[in-house]
């Protein structure tokens, strides 16, 4: 994949202070910060059930997990993200991962579903103080022409640490007939999530992120003192001021399904349908295939003999062929799972009967790679700066927490797998219907006065004079 400089980095050059205070150099390090973290919750979480031979506590868990993922995201992380920075956020949010992690190994041994519950709660709303801080790094540092290729870049990577983590639970869980994962399973998890808190530390603010045309990624913080409520105000005031352009508006509902298939895919098809070891592998090939879609959709969106809006129909076009071929053989499998009537009973070494469903969910993960990589796309090329970035990320998690939240209590409530099915996949071309719009609203450039304007007004710089400059 193209280096996100104009020339290939040298060893030495990777290891200096300056390299890590670049575009590619912050890239790298969130995606390996989500890779510890976000990445093992994927793997324990594309087990089915979390690991759990019972998937309801850890539905449940889901649920809390997302609800308060939607009330963080949309009303305290953006404007507090402003006030106390992209590293406080990060540190804020990693260490909520391996709590989580814990309250699943103590449920081993006590039952306390309670304990698993609370956490997912708390980690709900770590999770979006460290989703926005991501967002705001990987759409908004790198130049316009290359934000394709650091989506990819960040995704291959974050993909891998699901992929890595699933086989790591596959090979310490190969021999169980139980149906629940082993306690080294949890604690290798909450290892690997430790190390990805500490490396938050290293994060750089925006005004010390030298891009490759010599400006900075965003201007210095204000140096105008002004008292917390002052701020807090403020900050509230452009955070909703953001909100009101209408085409993030009309993104609204592909947000929501972005993280609405997972309860679907996770617990009906994968960990309903296959042995442990084998929805293992199937959670590892998942995840692998994230790794596969990402760098595939980023080279669609960074194509440099199309313009921008071309650009953005090229993805449109690339997600709806894919979505519903996909989606079209989720069906045929559905069909044909209902009509065995058996649960849990399919295993790789049955190579000619696992082999069509193994791809089927291999796809999946795909296009959720696809999907998820073309709205961050979309919203990099709406967002003129990276606090403006940070509050359409945080209107997009919000959309996605409670997508996620209630596809995960009609997965609780048991609703049959065929109606899970079609409600996932009309929700998709509901939400691919009303993003025409705003597809084919993309310029190619995000050009003076169409930005949202942002209330500021103690702001001593901004961001087009700042860049003239070359601070």
């Amino acid at each position: 994949m193209a280096s996100l400089q104009h020339d290939p980095p040298q060893l030495g050059s990777v290891l200096s202070k300056a390299y890590w205070r670049t575009p590619v150099g912050q890239i790298l390090l969130i995606s390996v910060v989500c890779f510890c973290c976000p990445g093992m919750y994927n793997a324990i979480t594309g087990i089915g059930g979390s690991g759990q031979l019972d998937s309801t506590v850890a539905a449940n868990a889901t649920v809390a997990l997302f609800v308060a993922s939607a009330a963080s995201a949309l009303t305290v992380v953006p404007p507090v993200f402003d006030m106390i920075g992209l590293r406080a956020c990060l540190l804020i949010g990693g260490w909520t991962y391996p709590l989580y992690a814990g309250s699943l190994l103590c449920y081993n041994h006590t039952q306390n579903s309670a304990f698993v519950i609370a956490s997912g709660a708390i980690l709900g709303v770590g999770a979006s103080f460290l989703w926005v801080a991501q967002g705001a790094i990987m759409v908004s540092y790198p130049l316009p022409d290359q934000k394709g290729r650091a989506i990819a870049l960040f995704w291959m990577i974050f993909n891998l640490g699901g992929g890595i983590g699933s086989f790591i639970s596959f090979g310490l869980n190969f021999h169980s007939d139980s149906g629940t994962v082993t306690d080294g399973t949890y604690g290798a998890f909450m290892a690997i999530m430790f190390f990805g808190w500490i490396l938050c530390a290293f994060a750089s603010p925006p005004h010390k992120v030298l891009r490759s045309d010599g400006t900075y990624a965003a201007p210095p913080p204000s140096r105008v003192s002004s008292s917390l409520k002052t701020s807090i105000k403020r900050e509230y005031r452009n955070f909703f001021t953001a909100l009101t352009n209408w085409k993030i508006l009309l993104l609204i509902p592909a947000f929501f399904t972005t993280n609405f298939y997972y309860s679907y895919q996770q617990n009906t098809v994968n960990g309903a349908t296959f042995t442990l070891r084998t929805r293992s592998i199937n959670g590892a090939m998942y995840w692998i295939a994230r790794v596969i879609g990402s760098p595939i959709i980023g080279f669609l969106l960074d194509l440099k003999v199309l313009s921008r809006p071309q650009r953005a129909r090229l993805g449109y076009v690339f997600i709806f062929i894919t979505g519903f071929v996909i989606w079209g053989g989720g069906l045929a499998f559905q069909l044909w799972e209902d009509s065995t009537g058996m649960k849990q009973w399919l295993d790789f070494s049955d190579a000619r009967t696992f082999i069509g469903p193994f791809w089927l969910y291999f796809f999946f993960g795909a296009f959720d790679a696809f999907w998820q990589s073309y709205c961050y796309w979309l919203m990099g090329a709406l967002a003129g700066s990276p606090q403006e970035t940070a509050r359409f990320v945080g209107l997009f998690k919000t959309a996605q927490a409670v997508g996620g939240a209630v596809a995960w209590r009609i997965n609780a409530l048991a609703y049959p797998a065929l109606v899970e099915l079609i409600i996932n996949w009309a929700l998709l071309g509901g939400a691919l219907l009303a993003a025409i719009p705003t597809v084919l609203s993309i310029t190619p450039s995000t050009a003076p006065g169409t930005e949202t304007q942002i209330v500021d007004d103690k702001s001593p710089l901004d961001m087009t004079e700042f860049e003239k400059k070359g601070v």
